[in-house]
């Protein structure tokens, strides 16, 4: 079995396991821990891919960012185990189907599964870009920006857009806080914004 078989079962194992331990541990800073051993085992199956690219962006954004985040907030908030395992039996039914399709979809692929030998030949040809002479990340550079620049410009726009909107439904002011307004800084004038007082000898304001 060639060394890439290897490391592909290896990082597919090590990936499993940890997205089973993301659902079956019980503190919630183990499965965000597991979470990030998961992205790193997916990682190197896209190395493995020649997708460098992708493998660079998925430590860089979800490691990186999002599950580094999530990671702070669920140490930054108080929660009662006791209330989060309350709902365990209501939500089950749904669950249990999930897991029943997701194991109908697994026996699927397993059933068609062919161990890859020692070809190395074929699948360094699968591993190439679209065009000779160039790296992954610049063919998929060229294919973003010139077939697919529209719509990979509507998706920046529509997550630009949910981004703005989760912002203004969250947002909440609070009374009694002095807070800026532009608008009124803008408009105001020298009469408005300037007060004269005559003030007598010996006397404060």
């Amino acid at each position: 079995m060639a060394i890439s078989a290897i490391f592909f079962y290896l990082f597919s194992a090590l990936a499993v396991g940890s997205g089973v331990m993301v659902v079956a541990a019980r503190n919630p800073v183990h499965s965000v821990l597991f979470l990030i051993l998961t992205f790193f085992n997916a990682a190197g199956l896209f190395i493995l891919l020649g997708a460098e690219f992708l493998a660079m962006i998925l430590l860089m954004v979800y490691v990186g960012a999002v599950a580094v985040l999530f990671l702070f907030v669920v140490m930054m908030l108080d929660i009662d185990f006791v209330v989060l395992r309350r709902g365990l039996l209501q939500y089950f039914p749904i669950g249990a189907t999930i897991g029943l399709v997701m194991l109908v979809e697994l026996i699927t692929v397993v059933g068609s599964w062919t161990i890859a030998g020692g070809d190395t030949v074929k699948l360094a040809r699968l591993a190439q870009p679209a065009s000779a002479g160039i790296t992954n990340t610049q063919a998929l550079g060229r294919l973003l920006y010139t077939h697919y620049a529209y719509a990979f410009q509507s998706a920046g726009i529509i997550l630009l857009i949910a981004m703005i909107g989760a912002i203004v439904l969250t947002l909440r002011h609070k009374q009694g806080v002095k807070r800026q307004t532009i608008a009124r800084q803008v408009a105001r004038t020298p009469q408005s914004a300037i007060e004269v007082r005559k003030v007598g000898s010996g006397q404060g304001l």
